[in-house]
C-alpha cells in the first residue's frame, strides 16, 4: 500500500518555476530518500505535502486523502521534523513532549506511557536536564520523538543529519532505520552517503525536476557501471597488464589496483581472466564496480 502519492506537482513563485512535474510514490513501511543539492526544491516539495504551501498544479494523496493547502486533516497521519527544530530551551525533554502531547489532544494516561516509550526509544532519559544544554544530535533525536508522539503513519524529515558530527549522524540514521517497523519515513538530504545507507527507495531532484526515482536496487541496476577493478599483489603485474591492454581499454591506476572501462562484462572479463591464467597471476580482487548513489547522482544531474 502507498502512504504518499505526489502527482505532477508544479510550483512557481511569480515568474520563477521552482518545481516542474514532480511525482513520487512512497510505499508503506519504507524509508524514502529525497535527494538534491541545496536549492533543488526539496523543502518546497515537503511544505506542499504538509499543506503549508499551495501547489501551482498537481495533486498529493496521503493514504488516499487529498492534501489541501492550509488544511490539517491529512497532517493527522504525518509527523514532521524540520531542518532546524525549535524548542523551549528551559524545558526538559519530558516536559516538552508532555506539552506537545497536551496540545495535540492526547489523553493524560496515554501520553504518560507514550512519552516514557519515546524517551527510551531515542535514548533521552536525561532527568531534569534542560533542552538548552542538549547537543545538536540530542535535539534531532528529541525532534524525532516529537514527530512520533501521535503515532503517525508517515514521518517527513527535512535534512535530519545535515548539521551533525559523525557520531550524531550515526545515531540519527540508526534511529530512523529502527522506525520502519512503526512508520514510513520520507527524508530529504544532500548527504548522499546517508541516503544510500538506509533508504529502500530514492528520488533525485535537480533544478525542480525528478531525474530518476525507484527502489535503490532498481536504480543501481539501471545505472550499472561498465568498469572492472583488478588489484594485483605486485606492482610489475599491474604494469604488465596495463602494457598488454592499454591500447584497447581506458585504464586508471592507483597503486597496484587498476580500474578498467569495459564494453561487455562477460567478453572483456573472460579476456582478462585468460591473460591472468596464462601468466599464472592470481589477483587479490577481480570485480565489477558497483555504482554508488553519488556516481548515479552525478550522472543524472549533469547538464
Amino acid at each position: 500500500m502507498n502512504v504518499l502519492e505526489v502527482k505532477g506537482i508544479q510550483k512557481s513563485f511569480g515568474q520563477t518555476k521552482v518545481l516542474e512535474d514532480v511525482s513520487i510514490t512512497v510505499p508503506e513501511h519504507a524509508i524514502y530518500g529525497f535527494v538534491g543539492e541545496n536549492g533543488a526544491g526539496k523543502t518546497t516539495t515537503m511544505n506542499i505535502i504538509l499543506g503549508l504551501l499551495p501547489a501551482t498544479k498537481g495533486e498529493i494523496l496521503v493514504y488516499g486523502n487529498k492534501v489541501s493547502y492550509n488544511d490539517s486533516a491529512t497532517n493527522k497521519a504525518i509527523g514532521y521534523l524540520p531542518d532546524v527544530p525549535a524548542f523551549y530551551s528551559y524545558y526538559s525533554a519530558k516536559e516538552y513532549l508532555f506539552l506537545v502531547g497536551e496540545l495535540t489532544g492526547i489523553s493524560k494516561t496515554e501520553l504518560s506511557n507514550r512519552v516514557e516509550e519515546l524517551l527510551q526509544l531515542v535514548n533521552l532519559h536525561s532527568g531534569n536536564r534542560r533542552i538548552g544544554h542538549f547537543s545538536r544530535g540530542m535535539k534531532q533525536r528529541l525532534g524525532l520523538a516529537q514527530a512520533l508522539l501521535n503515532r503517525p503513519r508517515l514521518i517527513i524529515c527535512d535534512e535530519p543529519t545535515s548539521a551533525l558530527d559523525p557520531l550524531g549522524r550515526k545515531e540519527v540514521l540508526e534511529l530512523m532505520l529502527s522506525l520502519k517497523k512503526e512508520t514510513t519515513i520520507l527524508f530529504s538530504s544532500h548527504i548522499l552517503e546517508d541516503v544510500e545507507k538506509i533508504s529502500d527507495y530514492v528520488a533525485i531532484l535537480h533544478k525542480g525536476k525528478i531525474r530518476c526515482s525507484g527502489s535503490m536496487d532498481e536504480i543501481k541496476k539501471s545505472y550499472h557501471t561498465k568498469q572492472l577493478t583488478i588489484a594485483f599483489a605486485k606492482e610489475n603485474e599491474a604494469l604488465n597488464f596495463m602494457h598488454k591492454f592499454s591500447n584497447d581499454f581506458e585504464i586508471r591506476q592507483q597503486d597496484n589496483e587498476l580500474t578498467i572501462e569495459i564494453k561487455d562484462i562477460q567478453l572483456d572479463g573472460q579476456q582478462f581472466l585468460q591473460y591472468l591464467t596464462a601468466q599464472l597471476i592470481l589477483p587479490k580482487t577481480f570485480q565489477q564496480v558497483t555504482p554508488s548513489l553519488e556516481s548515479i547522482f552525478m550522472e543524472v544531474t549533469k547538464e
